[in-house]
């Protein structure tokens, strides 16, 4: 006598929960597309570039080694250069940021 009664509430128990993640996965499908945009830094540029700015600007770490920096400006360079429609100034502050992380600073910043 006990056991069919366990045995059906075992067999209601498992159709709520199954009902109830049939519910929660039309409800996950069904929600509105969300951008998965890395987030960027929002902020001007300091008045001197320091390494943690230019490493910013390129998107490497501060610790990264000279031709990863090199590889990256360069993809930063392509998509920013003036004679494919860039500005100036960015590309003066990328290559500012090159020369920081590089140890190759030549003058105290931009030349805008």
């Amino acid at each position: 006598m006990v056991a069919p009664l366990v045995a059906g509430m075992a067999i209601a128990a498992a159709a709520y929960a199954s009902r109830y993640g049939v519910q929660a996965w039309q409800a996950f499908k069904a929600r509105p597309p969300t951008a998965r945009m890395r987030k960027f830094y929002e902020g001007g540029f300091q008045p001197t570039m320091n390494r943690r700015e230019a490493a910013l600007i390129l998107g490497v770490r501060e610790s990264t080694e000279a031709d990863k920096v090199r590889e990256a400006h360069r993809k930063v360079m392509v998509a920013n250069h003036p004679d494919a429609g860039g500005s100036h100034y960015l590309a003066s502050k990328i290559n500012e940021a090159k020369d920081t992380l590089l140890g190759q600073t030549k003058s105290n910043g931009s030349a805008f």
